[in-house]
Parts: structure tokens; sequence; C-alpha cells
């Protein structure tokens, strides 16, 4: 099965409005690494993460609350931020949206575009997690 992806445009007013993006689910194994590094900073940074929910990898995470990510000092959660984003492809020519590329320095021109794309490669990757949350409360 192939891996999740999600095509967004920028609506918003501003430099990158119209700006599509390409945004591509890490394999399970990166996905795993990039969870556990995540945890265990926020570990390492005082936040009391229980053991069930530190085994649970993504969803545990998700378990936890993204905004426990703002605790980390900057240091720690800038290359957990890298790999993030390279999650991200720039779709220059709407007419073929399969051709996407990692996007460069200059073709994001604005922070609430950037924030806006992480929100949405962590929504990409956890969609699984709340989509079993509730079939769970359901069943």
């Amino acid at each position: 099965m192939a891996r999740k992806e999600v095509v967004i445009t920028i609506e918003e007013d501003g430099r990158d409005k119209g700006k599509s993006f390409k945004l591509v689910e890490m394999d399970a194994v990166s996905a795993e690494r990039w969870a556990l590094r995540a945890i265990f900073a926020l570990m390492g940074a005082g936040v009391e993460v229980p053991d069930d929910i530190g085994k649970a990898g993504m969803s545990g995470l998700f378990a936890i609350g993204l905004q426990a990510l703002g605790k980390l000092p900057f240091h720690v959660a800038e290359p957990l931020l890298e790999e993030m984003w390279e999650c991200v492809r720039i779709i220059r020519d709407p007419r073929h949206p399969e051709m996407s590329f990692q996007p460069s320095e200059d073709d994001v021109e604005e922070v609430t575009t950037r924030l806006k794309l992480r929100a949405a490669v962590m929504k990409l990757h956890l969609d699984f997690f709340t989509a079993a949350a509730r079939s769970a409360s359901q069943g």
C-alpha cells in the first residue's frame, strides 16, 4: 500500500497564495524513530511521559499532545522540525501535480505557510490514530 499523500493549496492572501504543496507520509520506520526521538526529548525536558505512552511511538506522541513539543529547547526541536520538513514537496506546475520537488528556501515566502504545512504534516501522520480512537470509542 502506498504512503498517504495530500495536496494543499495556499488560499490565504500573501506571497504564497495559489502555491500547491504535496505532503508525503514518512515510511513506518522513519515515523516511529521520529516519534520516539520526540518522546525521549520531551522526557529529557522534564515532561512526564507515562511508560505506556512512551512505548506507543507516534500514537503516544498524539496522546501527550503536540503542545508538549513547545516545551523543548530549540536546539533539540530543530532536527525534528527539519526532518518533518522532508515530507513537504512543492508542485511548481499545477498541470503536472505528479512532479513535485523538495522546496528551496525561496519557494515558501511566508512564515504562516511554513506553520500551516508543518501542522498538515502532523495531521497526515496522526489521522490514523484519531480515526482509530473514534472507532474504538464507538465500538
